[in-house]
């Protein structure tokens, strides 16, 4: 015989846990004593054991013996029950409430038979919590050996705190089947996967301005992050424009970013803005971003222009979404919005709120309930369906938070203004991108060159850019694409 545990240890809500999953975790009162009829050792979850003493809280004499065959049963014992339990992993421990404390069993990954006596429960549950100057009023004995299964059985019963939760247990519902317990552990990481794609379309959505982009934005990634810090809706305008349309908006924003910066009048400038508008190859020096920086400040015909930097419009910080299926949290839509008080959990909207021009859309938010008070939960008083059930998660209340990676979309307010920019700096690269292959990046590059070049001024430009888009739209007003 082995003896693990001898002498006190400290109960909290009349609780003692065995457990052996690798998780640690516990099972609820419910769980534990599902379909028994024994109320002071559940067993219903496979791997764990769910002890219940008389006192509420403080120390309990207890003491745990390992055998290798049936051990004789002491009539010292008021209340003795047994069950049957089986280890799932090599680490059996007698737990503490909350992990609190624990003891090794050392128990084999067997079938084993488990005993569990009791002695002056009544005067346990009378005195409720025990302090250091009273002694010690019940005492538990916890026996294992190796068995077979076999049905649970009252083998004493003495005490009226055992035989009410002997009731307790008879009451309740059959445990699931195992086949039950893995369609429910199914659904359950279904509903998981589903609310984390849920969160993740939220936080999607507000780093794009409030709607989620298309495939094409997102496989552009980092060309299109800075233009999305000015004007997230016309980033989505032009992914869902032309061919043409694109061009006709790269060139439009290389021009009017050369003419801002005063390069209009500079030959060689001048020379491939023509050739630009005309499908045909930059001329010296757009070929290398070097030489085009090393002529800009060499010819004395490059006028040295400033304008204070562009500085994005302030935008609300991100608000994560929790989970629609926690009980007691309430989603509030975005002021103005026509989105339902409480939409369907299965149908989230990352995208609610009213548009706002230039910085997407605002979106609700999920709010947790506020907190209840505590109060103390007496086994004297209360049932134990009642009782705190192990293992329970709260919510917690959502966190402002940043989003990050490639499209980070932060509150971009200045601490200070911006300094001043030279112009035909600026303005030079438009050019370059205006005429890449792949129209869609063209745009978005030379708008976001353009931009940078109109530094302070850059709303006239991106209003410019809105009215050529929205007259593009109209029919026969497609600009033309070049071969």
């Amino acid at each position: 015989m082995r003896t693990p545990v001898s002498g006190e240890v400290h109960v909290t809500y009349w609780q003692l846990y065995v457990e052996s999953g690798p998780g640690g975790a516990v099972p609820g009162v419910a769980d534990a004593f599902a379909g028994q009829t024994v109320g002071l050792c559940g067993a219903a979850v496979p791997g764990a054991l769910h002890l219940t003493t008389g006192l509420h809280s403080g120390r309990v004499g207890f003491t745990v013996e390992i055998h290798d065959e049936p051990p004789a049963l002491d009539p010292v014992w008021e209340d003795v029950v047994e069950v049957s339990f089986r280890p799932v992993s090599g680490r059996t421990h007698l737990e503490q409430w909350a992990g609190t404390a624990s003891w090794p069993l050392d128990l084999a990954m067997t079938d084993h038979r488990v005993r569990y006596c009791a002695r002056g429960m009544d005067a346990g549950r009378d005195l409720d919590t025990r302090s250091d100057e009273d002694p010690q009023v019940d005492s538990y004995l916890l026996q294992f050996w190796p068995a077979p299964p076999a049905p649970d059985r009252v083998i004493r019963q003495t005490s009226r705190s055992a035989a009410r939760d002997h009731e307790y247990a008879r009451r309740l519902p059959p445990p699931p089947t195992p086949e039950e317990r893995d369609e429910a552990e199914r659904l359950a990481r279904e509903a998981e996967e589903r609310a984390a794609e849920e969160r993740r379309l939220h936080r999607e959505a507000w780093q794009w301005g409030g709607r989620l982009p298309s495939e094409e934005l997102r496989a552009l990634g980092v060309h299109t992050w800075s233009l999305l810090r000015f004007d997230p809706d016309l980033v989505h305008t032009l992914g869902a424009a032309t061919a043409g349309t694109r061009r006709g908006v790269a060139l439009l924003a290389a021009r009017r970013a050369c003419e801002t910066a005063g390069l209009t009048n500079v030959p060689w400038v001048a020379e491939a803005l023509t050739a630009a508008e005309e499908g045909a190859p930059l001329p010296p020096p757009f070929h290398y971003s070097t030489l085009m920086a090393e002529t800009l400040r060499s010819d004395p015909r490059v006028p040295e222009r400033s304008v204070r930097g562009a500085v994005p419009p302030e935008r609300p910080p991100y608000e994560p979404l929790a989970s629609p299926a926690e009980p007691g949290w309430r989603w509030i839509p975005a002021e103005g919005s026509d989105t339902p008080e409480e939409p369907e959990p299965s149908q989230p909207s990352p995208v609610a709120g009213p548009a706002r021009q230039g910085l997407g859309k605002y979106l609700g938010k999920l709010v947790p309930p506020p907190p209840q008070p505590q109060s103390g939960v007496g086994r004297g008083t209360a049932p134990p369906s009642e009782m705190p059930q192990s293992g329970t998660l709260i919510p917690a209340a959502p966190k402002t938070a940043y989003a990050v990676g490639v499209l980070e979309v932060v509150d971009s307010t200045p601490d200070r203004p911006r300094g001043r920019i030279s112009q035909p700096h600026f303005a030079s690269p438009a050019l370059p991108a205006a005429v890449h292959p792949d129209p869609l990046r063209a745009a978005l590059d030379a708008v976001c060159a353009a931009v940078e070049t109109y530094g302070e001024h850059y709303p006239e430009l991106l209003a410019e850019i809105r009215a050529f888009c929205a007259a593009a739209d109209e029919p026969g007003n497609e600009p033309g694409e070049r071969p």
